[in-house]
């Protein structure tokens, strides 16, 4: 039986309605009805109060990239709102159901420059798929029904609700909706069959086939449909950075990241494959470098769920649209089994070239300075290679990037499309709640720690259980390298002088341990991890340490730094 309730009921009805678990938010005065509302479903799910707007964002991204759910964050109107933007556009770029709900004033105040009133919906119409102003009671379920229901279909991201004081407050005769039709949105593009045929044509005929995985069979949940399609083909696989996780990291076919600063041999032989099959990635320039000099030798498979990434940047041969764990299944079973043995083996020359000049000094330097590395490598090691992966920007990302290893699917997040430092510590916390039983690791440096670092204040109330290792070099590192190589070393606001975190930290309730000397290494991390809770791990690392190996920027992929002969 229907009853009448406030539109900020409605709005909590609504939310139980979707399954929400977690809400993450900050309160104000444009927003107070709701949060109200909220005092009463304390029982119906998690509401965790941040320290920051934009760490409400990321939280919520935190959640929706470990947990496969729409993360929900619930903030103010004017600045409130305003702090968001980062966390929206950040979802866009990297496909990340988010549904970001904000107080407005009233709708008779629109357009008076009233307090704390921003045009919300004309800033978020570029960074999102949907943006949305409830002005009346009567459309809340409406609204939020279609919100989740654009947010996680097709390819995912970020919806924003503009929500006026009047809707919150007015009464409604609440009615759970359905998800409403939407005229001319297609979510999921029809796969042609003419394109399965002729993939699989192309992949028959091929002597020296690569797959790049992205992050598209993350989204799709198509793992186990990507490696029965390799192990079928025998088809080595390279990941771009946000594919990481995709496929095992100890698996044979896997050769390693892709891009600027990935691995020799999927780069180089990026550039000697005869069929380059790409699936939901969008051929973004940190995996491409020079576009004139990238696989022109291939004939190019592209698998996505977005028609406008199909020859947005890279020409395909054949495109294959459609659910990326449908198409992976039908072209697995149009396929020929095969094998490539001579073509797979050739990839070890090049992975053993990088081994001798950078991993393995990366990783097992004999003397000197603490290496990022190695810190990367051990705590990996010892969560038994399961625990998930946040990052930060900047060399801390790169390098965790590249020596943490996975066993588990969706167990690297990161702010890829538009590389948000601060984002790792609001991120972890939203994957604490997102995948409670999993160990999670966040990466960061320290410059990106200090741009949220309000954050620990999360930590506190929550009880938020994040592994904090902060790689302290004193400096905002990958700047420092680019200075270095690009600019003459000339280091322009690069050097920091930071802070004491560890007092920080305390003053948190957070425990924690500075680490200098490698010999206090492996104890420090066993330490943090069978500490139960929130720690920090701050460790001294080697000051100039570049993140190698790299394509110089607008350079092709097959020649990295510092080989100066690849063959």
């Amino acid at each position: 039986m229907s009853q009448y309730i406030s539109g900020a009921e409605a709005l909590m009805q609504s939310l139980i309605h979707e399954g929400v678990k977690t809400v993450f938010g900050y309160p104000g005065g444009s927003i107070m009805p709701v949060f109200d509302a909220m005092f009463d479903h304390k029982n119906d799910f998690k509401q965790v109060l941040v320290r920051h707007e934009q760490g409400a964002a990321h939280a919520a991204q935190g959640y929706a990239r470990v947990s496969g759910e729409v993360g929900v964050c619930i903030v103010t109107s004017g600045p409130g709102a305003t702090n968001t933007i980062t966390g929206i556009s950040d979802a866009m770029l990297d496909s990340t159901p988010i549904v970001v709900i904000a107080g407005q004033v009233g709708a008779s105040f629109l357009g008076t420059d009233a307090f704390q009133e921003v045009d919300f919906v004309c800033i978020t119409q570029p960074i999102c798929k949907w943006s949305y102003q409830i002005r009346r009671p009567e459309d809340v379920a409406w609204a939020v029904a279609r919100a989740f229901y654009i947010a996680r279909s097709g390819r995912p991201g970020p919806v924003v609700l503009d929500f006026a004081r009047n809707a919150q407050v007015g009464k409604v005769e609440y009615q759970p909706a359905s998800i409403p039709v939407q005229r001319g949105f297609i979510p999921v593009p029809d796969t042609d069959a003419n394109s399965i045929v002729e993939a699989a044509r192309l992949i028959n005929e091929a002597h020296r086939p690569l797959l790049l995985s992205g992050q598209g069979v993350t989204l799709a949940d198509a793992q186990e449909e990507l490696l029965a399609f390799v192990e079928k083909a025998d088809i080595p696989v390279g990941c771009t950075l946000l594919g990481l996780s995709t496929i095992p990291s100890a698996h044979p076919l896997y050769k390693g990241m892709l891009g600027m600063h990935g691995n020799l041999a999927p780069n180089v032989k990026t550039n000697e494959c005869d069929v380059l099959i790409a699936v939901g990635m969008r051929f973004d320039d940190r995996v491409t470098g020079n576009l004139a000099t990238y696989a022109k030798q291939a004939k190019v498979i592209h698998l996505d769920i977005d028609p406008a990434e199909i020859n947005k940047n890279v020409h395909a041969d054949v495109a294959v649209l459609g659910n990326c764990k449908q198409t992976l299944a039908l072209l697995t079973e149009a396929i020929k089994p095969a094998k490539h043995t001579e073509w797979i083996e050739s990839f070890e020359p090049l992975h053993e070239k990088e081994c001798q000049a950078v991993i393995e000094p990366a990783l097992f330097p004999k003397e000197g300075p603490i290496k990022m590395g190695e810190v990367v490598s051990m705590v990996s090691a010892a969560t038994k290679d399961s625990a998930v992966l946040v990052t930060d920007v900047g060399q801390n990302q790169l390098m965790a990037a590249r020596y943490f290893r996975y066993t588990t699917k969706r167990s690297m997040i990161s702010s890829g499309g538009l590389g948000t430092m601060g984002f790792s510590l609001p991120a972890a916390i939203g994957a604490t709640f997102g995948a409670p039983s999993r160990t999670i690791c966040a990466f960061m440096g320290d410059g990106g720690i200090q741009m949220n670092i309000q954050e620990f204040g999360t930590i506190m109330e929550s009880g938020a259980p994040v592994k904090i290792i902060l790689l302290n070099n004193n400096y905002l590192g990958n700047v420092r390298q680019w200075q270095q190589l690009f600019f003459n070393g000339r280091y322009s606001c690069t050097p920091m002088v930071n802070p004491h975190y560890g007092t920080i930290a305390s003053a948190y309730g957070i425990p924690s341990q500075a680490v200098t000397q490698r010999e206090d290494l492996p104890a420090a991390i066993d330490k943090m991890l069978s500490t139960p809770g929130a720690y920090l791990l701050e460790v001294a690392i080697q000051e100039d340490e570049n993140v190698m190996p790299m394509t110089p920027p607008g350079g092709t992929v097959s020649q990295m730094l510092p080989f100066d002969s690849i063959q």
